[in-house]
């Protein structure tokens, strides 16, 4: 049987404009591949972040064209290709599991799967005014979400201290992350951290950019709150050097984001190297549609982690796919009741 290959792009439309570190988001492109072989078919999301992932080039597009025409060549030989396409590799990746499997969006068997069991995540609290981002913490404290994560370095301190310190005022029990998005200065981020710090917070992610390696290394080591490693990780794309990043930083904590790092082989071998230095690890989504959110949650779910992972996006969007993910207060379920929507499926990548 021939197996053939298609691509569409899909514009996934915010419920209500998102604010980040990089902006104001209204929008969110992705791309799909969709593999057929006789009566089976497969598909992948390519889920790239403009401004922030790897690949993002002008030739995007002529990439995953250029996968598509060349299908025949296999998995394995495509994935060296287009290596330095670490989305495009995640949506092959997925496009191959899915095709392959008896059902398109079972990729991995797992209690999860099943409806036998559940993914801890972390809530995020999306940048805008205070009020507005207070209101966030006493919505999700009200559904009674247990690891928040705030986003910090784009406004001023004094401010996002004050809500942080309100965070911790409303719950004692809360689980507190950070994430800076590369926003400190070398020269003020260690006493930003040590103020931070008397609000008992588990981790901060990036505080600095990722080329300021000597100082991150100088973080790590002396600050009170844990280092996790984010932007740092993209781009690094041999083991060699992922090997070096890890042993000079010496962060306690790496986050993987598969669109970003090449899917789940890539990052599997950044979860070993991590494990061999004693450094922790979670994995989240990177803003995809539920396509490549099920994936990534399939996966992370044959992991075992106990920490709360990132993967609480499906619902940000006003056109996205409805599937079986499912969210109650800080879990995300697969109920195998729910169903896909096929009428929207179908019609991708015609």
């Amino acid at each position: 049987m021939i197996l053939k290959a298609s691509y569409c792009s899909y514009d996934l439309i915010f419920k209500r404009p998102s604010g980040t570190s990089r902006g104001v988001l209204k929008t969110k492109e992705t791309w799909f591949i969709k593999l057929e072989e006789g009566n089976r078919w497969g598909i992948g999301e390519c889920g790239i972040l403009r401004g922030l992932s790897y690949d993002d080039v002008p030739n995007y597009e002529e990439k995953i064209k250029w996968a598509c025409q060349h299908i025949h060549l296999g998995k394995e030989s495509l994935i060296e290709e287009l290596k330095l396409y670490p989305s495009i590799v995640f949506g092959l990746e997925q496009a191959f599991r899915s095709l392959e499997s008896r059902d398109p969006f079972l990729l991995y068997d797992s209690e999860f799967t099943k409806s036998e069991s559940s993914i801890k995540i972390n809530g995020l609290i999306w940048m805008g005014s205070i009020d507005f981002m207070k209101k966030q913490i006493d919505q999700k404290l009200h559904d009674g979400i247990s690891c928040i994560k705030i986003k910090v370095g784009a406004l001023d301190f004094e401010r996002e201290l004050e809500l942080v310190k309100y965070l911790r005022e409303q719950s004692l029990s809360v689980e507190i992350r950070l994430d800076a998005n590369g926003g400190f200065d070398s020269e003020n981020a260690l006493e930003r951290l040590k103020r931070l710090s008397e609000y008992q917070i588990h981790s901060i992610e990036q505080p600095l950019k990722p080329e300021f390696k000597e100082e991150l290394a100088l973080l790590s080591k002396l600050s009170p709150i844990p280092i996790a490693l984010d932007e740092s990780l993209i781009g690094v794309l041999d083991h060699k050097e992922q090997e070096e990043l890890l042993a000079s930083i010496k962060p306690q904590y790496i986050i993987l984001k598969p669109s970003f790092l090449g899917g789940f082989n890539a990052s599997s071998k950044w979860i070993q190297l991590a494990e061999s230095m004693n450094i922790g690890w979670w994995i989240t989504s990177a803003l995809e549609s539920n396509i490549g959110l099920n994936a990534i949650a399939q996966w992370t779910s044959t992991l075992n982690s106990i920490l709360p992972q990132g993967l609480g996006t499906g619902a940000l969007y006003t056109n996205n796919i409805e599937s079986p993910l499912l969210i109650d207060k800080d879990l995300l379920y697969y109920r195998k009741s729910l169903y896909w929507d096929m009428d929207k499926i179908e019609g991708l990548c015609i």
